[in-house]
């Protein structure tokens, strides 16, 4: 008999802003290996292609579309995917947003764009899953961070201390929720190569920066955040909660120093 100890297989997983990049590789890992994946995101026809692709396999995959920013609709979606399949076993909350600026050019809209999005959208779906994670007295969360959160970078204020407050929203939540079996983990992705950072570490300077400061060298791919939220998902990590896990090749080991000597 197969060790289901690292098995995702049968679960019911819902996952924020899955339509490209960390959330779709997410949801197509989970769909693969034989989780029922709900997606979420706020454009219909990008989530139901999305769904498609993802679904071409056999898997089952459903798009339910939501705006991150509305409270009242985040909790009318964990009821209707309670209403469909009867649980929600596992939550990733993916969907973000940024804007690079000097951090004296940001003005209101800007900030409430990001922040709303990033941690208010996130906070209000984590409860929203969370109070039927509750009456199940069973379930776990995975916040999408950052290495923003423990070492930020310039031009991306508001961003960094969304992903700040996630990280204590993190452990917040574990410590609330702990004593009714829900478990509350991030992990928090270094340099990958999405489509929205592709034509950033084109640029000779910023590639070169990003190896010298990623020790196994490499850039990261949506596949190894997807490899660590199935971990955390799985009855392997059933005695883990409150952690953050770095997946960055390395970046927050240490600053980088220029000389041989």
């Amino acid at each position: 008999m197969a060790d289901d100890l690292f098995s995702v297989k049968d679960q019911i997983v819902l996952i924020s802003g899955a339509s490209r990049g960390i959330g779709r590789g997410i949801a197509q890992a989970f769909a693969d290996r034989g989780s029922v994946v709900v997606i979420t995101g706020r454009i219909a026809e990008t989530l139901e292609e999305t769904a498609r692709q993802l679904g071409q396999s056999g898997a089952q995959v459903h798009a339910k579309v939501c705006d991150a920013a509305d409270a009242k609709a985040l909790q009318r979606l964990a009821d209707d995917v309670v209403a469909q399949f009867g649980r929600i076993d596992t939550l990733v909350n993916c969907a973000g947003v940024n804007k690079r600026m000097r951090v004296e050019q940001y003005d209101e809209a800007t900030y409430d764009y990001i922040t709303n999005i990033n941690i208010r959208g996130a906070f209000f779906l984590s409860l929203a899953v969370g109070r039927h994670m509750i009456r199940a007295r069973s379930g776990n969360q995975i916040n999408i961070d950052s290495i923003n959160s423990h070492r930020p970078l310039r031009r991306v204020a508001p961003y960094a201390m969304s992903k700040a407050a996630m990280s204590h929203m993190t452990r917040s939540l574990a410590m609330e929720w702990g004593e009714y079996g829900v478990r509350v983990n991030a992990v928090a992705p270094g340099f990958i190569a999405t489509d929205l950072a592709k034509p950033l570490l084109a640029n000779p300077a910023i590639d070169q920066w990003r190896r010298n400061n990623t020790p196994l060298g490499r850039v990261g791919t949506p596949e190894d955040i997807a490899a660590a939220c199935l971990f955390l998902a799985s009855r392997a990590a059933s005695y883990i909660t409150g952690h953050v896990l770095y997946v960055d090749g390395g970046t927050t080991c240490g600053l980088f120093w220029p000389l041989d000597v």
